[in-house]
């Protein structure tokens, strides 16, 4: 038996193999520049995605610290028509003496106008979300005019119970907010979205929305760092997807599920 013919030969076939696979590779790899070569215009149109209102012009932000606030007896005192409490100096606990009674959309001003007035430092807060099972509205404290995202230092969540009356509060606050660090541009929107729709995050045929804000990057006993961070809505007919991504630097904080709840049926 020949030993050298045959090594020739599984040389020559391995050699035949290799160049099989590379032209396979080759021809994979032609076809993905030629999709990312296209406007990412047209990838979207081509996929069904639609962006709505994304901030185009170039924000600069940096990092910030804040401290978690310590509310004292003296500040309790003026909150008015309240049995209130403090826990740990850090969560002011508020039975209302009056109901607020939520009946349908136009009802809900009266809760705004409930928290300017009779909430402590209630002007640093907006309305974010009602919680339909919990029967919870959450409104988050602003910095700037951009939420503090999903912060348990800083919000205000009220209780409805099951006869529509709004009967207590939560209210936390974060103090002390300054910039550490130097301005940097943050990733604008359109380009987060490029990212993820490249890391197949993003699935065909929904429409995305976009706001700047900011998410705790580092959460500490009596204090926090912020950095700012692109809030996205997905939707889809299927079900709608948040997911909170860090603006500086493009990765994926948090992705979940969220559940679309009307103010009232």
């Amino acid at each position: 038996m020949d030993w050298s013919r045959i090594k020739t030969i599984f040389i020559i076939a391995f050699l035949i193999l290799d160049l099989f696979l590379l032209s396979q590779l080759l021809t994979k790899m032609e076809q993905y520049e030629v999709k990312n070569d296209a406007p990412i215009d047209e990838n979207f149109k081509a996929d069904g995605i639609k962006y709505e209102g994304l901030p185009k012009e170039v924000e600069s932000d940096h990092y910030l610290s804040a401290n978690i606030k310590r509310f004292t007896k003296e500040e309790l005192q003026k909150l008015q028509d309240q049995q209130v409490h403090l826990e740990n100096q850090t969560i002011v606990r508020s039975e209302l003496e009056t109901p607020i009674v939520i009946k349908n959309e136009e009802d809900f001003k009266k809760l705004d106008e409930f928290v300017k007035a009779n909430v402590l430092y209630g002007d640093e807060y907006e309305f974010w979300e009602y919680n339909k099972a919990d029967r919870t509205f959450t409104y988050y404290q602003k910095v700037d005019d951009k939420f503090l995202f999903k912060n348990q230092s800083a919000h205000l969540i009220f209780q409805m119970n099951e006869q529509n009356e709004i009967i207590s509060y939560n209210q936390t606050k974060l103090e002390e907010i300054d910039p550490i660090s130097e301005e940097e541009d943050v990733l604008q929107p359109l380009r987060v979205l490029e990212i993820l729709y490249g890391k197949g995050l993003i699935k065909s045929n929904s429409t995305v929305k976009a706001e700047l804000g900011y998410y705790t990057f580092v959460n500490m006993e009596a204090a926090q760092v912020l950095t700012p961070t692109w809030y996205f809505i997905i939707e889809r007919d299927d079900g709608r997807e948040s997911m909170l991504v860090n603006a500086l630097e493009g990765t994926v904080i948090q992705s979940q599920p969220t559940e679309e709840n009307k103010l009232l049926e």
